[in-house]
């Protein structure tokens, strides 16, 4: 059964990070952005309120382009593990400009130098928002972790097209059903549809890795805020065609491409974590 919920732009924010700044409410129901050229546009995204200035003018932000030779060794990363219990009840939610995964119950989390952050939700872009060494693919889910004094940590995983029904993502398989319901169901704007997906095992989406790019950027979505710790995973990997026509099927036309053009640098480091060096 797909619910309808009423939501405002501060809505929108709060699920994105659950830790962005406070939106004025009375504000941000007048504001909204989107992922075309023009006036609501990414390149404009920081004249549309005083509270989303950092988009323009924050000198850290993200999505950015991972340039693996110059991507400094750190020995002193820890290898990342993502610990989250293997079974949650979840629901699959239409966002309008992103399609999105809350799970009932805290799942567990991330430990980022000794600072525990917390699992609160994942949601995916198409095309990729990072790229690497130039190089966009076919789509990125990003895993938002919360820690208790309000910072943030996301780690990103990016997936590039697969030839055969085995380079199939497994977790978005399961999600399947979920998607075909919400892209049948019209979109209204300031409306948001939703729909239970039941016990997912997490699984798949703890699978961990021998190496990662760190850096520290911002949220890619309005008010951009920075000081977040990236986790970008260097395996892409594989998804099909049909998969990610399903994860911009539900979306309005303006949101089918919601990726972020990627930021300057601006001086900063990506650190790189490699368990065989």
């Amino acid at each position: 059964m797909i619910s309808k919920i009423s939501f405002s732009v501060v809505s929108i924010s709060l699920f994105l990070g659950l830790a962005l700044a406070t939106i004025d409410e009375e504000q941000a129901g007048e504001v909204d952005f989107s992922y075309i050229n023009g006036p609501t546009g990414p390149s404009n995204w920081g004249k549309l309120k005083p509270a989303f200035s950092p988009c323009s003018s924050g000198k850290n932000q993200s999505p950015v382009d991972i340039k693996t030779n110059d991507a400094v060794l750190n020995k002193n990363l820890a290898p990342l593990s993502l610990k989250y219990t293997a079974l949650a009840n979840a629901t699959l939610i239409n966002w309008g400009f992103i399609m999105g995964l809350h799970f009932d119950e805290g799942i567990g989390g991330m430990e980022i130098n000794g600072k525990n952050y917390a699992f609160k939700q994942l949601h995916w872009h198409s095309p990729s928002e990072h790229l690497i060494d130039g190089e966009r693919y076919a789509a990125e889910v990003h895993l938002v972790h919360e820690a208790e004094d309000g910072s943030s940590a996301v780690v990103a995983m990016l997936y590039q097209y697969g030839n055969t029904i085995v380079d199939l993502d497994p977790f978005l398989a399961k999600l399947k059903p979920g998607f075909e319901k919400l892209s049948k169901e019209k979109y209204e704007k300031n409306k948001v549809s939703q729909v239970p997906v039941g016990i997912l095992p997490t699984g798949h989406i703890t699978r961990n890795t021998r190496k990662y790019y760190r850096y520290v950027g911002s949220f890619t979505t309005p008010p951009c805020t920075e000081n977040v710790i990236w986790t970008v995973l260097h395996k892409v990997r594989p998804i099909s065609k049909e998969q990610v026509a399903a994860l911009k099927a539900p979306l309005t036309a303006e949101y089918k491409n919601n990726a972020r053009p990627e930021q300057q640098l601006n001086g900063r480091q990506i650190e790189l974590h490699d368990e065989l060096e």
